[in-house]
């Protein structure tokens, strides 16, 4: 299960209702902030989930409305968080524009209060938990190195109570080993494998995360089957040829993405200030019902085939 908390929505400049783009995804005690635009470190202290643990910072891609956010929040780190290190994830282009906004401007001539690490994204593995993993991917939109995030939890074998009361193993250490793979020998002197009390392998959960975009042929495999798309929609279908020009999506386009997919939910973000939410809602959810469009603030728990909105601002 994950949850994913949207601290700003806008699209290149900020709204009076939606600040710039900035995520949170949370998997247990593992928080990860998606991008970072201006004015984030005060919608995390809005949004009251705080700075603890938020140690690990993916960057899409390097435009200015994504990464000028980082100036304040490592201003406040330095000055008021207890913070042992921050690792900061990628493309080659924006480490360069993050590095001279980090060093060259916020830490100009003075020792960091943490060790900082730059990492350069690649495809691929970027950070791997004991069940869940976080994948790279390449997106196309203006500039080179930009990237997309899969979140996925790692298949598991589910424990079937029934079969562990009919062979009689009580609870506590001998049902928890066995959930984790491990035969067990009870009391009684019996020995059991996990195989007698573990049903088939289920998919985890998986959540695609995609900033700024302007094509999607090339996101069918990473996408499919996802339970939640989280995806810009920075155009109507009214303005294509302006979402072309401009390397974006339209909401139309998102939708098709999601369908094309198969995905379980569709989150749309990086709102423009042009169009109204519900017309750009009513644009998606006649091409993908199960649309919804993010606002600052709001928090959503994604569960395997599942989305639900907890909070809303």
């Amino acid at each position: 299960m994950f949850d994913i908390i949207f601290l700003g929505t806008s699209a290149s400049a900020p709204s009076i209702h939606r600040g710039l783009t900035a995520q949170v995804v949370k998997h247990d005690e593992f928080r990860f902030l998606i991008d970072c635009g201006e004015g984030t470190q005060r919608q995390i202290l809005k949004s009251g989930i705080g700075f603890k643990r938020l140690n690990r910072i993916l960057i899409t891609h390097g435009h200015l409305d994504h990464i000028l956010g980082l100036a304040g929040l490592l201003s406040t780190f330095s000055r008021w968080e207890t913070m042992d290190e921050l690792e900061i994830f990628a493309g080659r282009w924006a480490l360069e524009r993050i590095r001279d906004l980090v060093f060259g401007v916020v830490l100009r001539g003075v020792q960091p209060p943490m060790a900082i690490h730059l990492i350069e994204l690649q495809p691929g593995v970027v950070f791997e938990a004991q069940d869940f993993s976080v994948t790279a991917f390449p997106v196309h939109h203006r500039g080179p190195d930009c990237f997309g995030f899969l979140f996925e939890e790692k298949s598991r074998r589910p424990f079937l109570p029934e079969k562990a009361e009919r062979l009689k193993i009580p609870p506590g250490p001998w049902r928890r080993n066995l959930v984790e793979g491990k035969p067990i020998k009870l009391p009684d002197g019996r020995e059991i494998e996990p195989d007698q009390v573990l049903g088939p392998a289920r998919a985890g959960t998986r959540l695609v995360h995609v900033g700024d975009c302007s094509r999607t042929d090339n996101l069918l495999e990473v996408c499919r089957d996802a339970d939640l798309l989280v995806i810009e929609a920075t155009y109507m279908n009214q303005e294509v040829q302006l979402a072309r020009d401009f390397a974006h999506l339209t909401a139309g386009q998102a939708a098709e993405l999601a369908v094309e997919a198969n995905i379980k939910n569709l989150i749309l973000t990086h709102i423009s200030r042009r169009y109204r939410e519900r017309d750009i809602l009513s644009e998606a959810q006649e091409i993908f019902p199960q649309t919804s469009v993010a606002r600052d603030f709001d928090v959503f728990q994604v569960k395997r085939g599942e989305c639900l909105r907890l909070e809303e601002n």
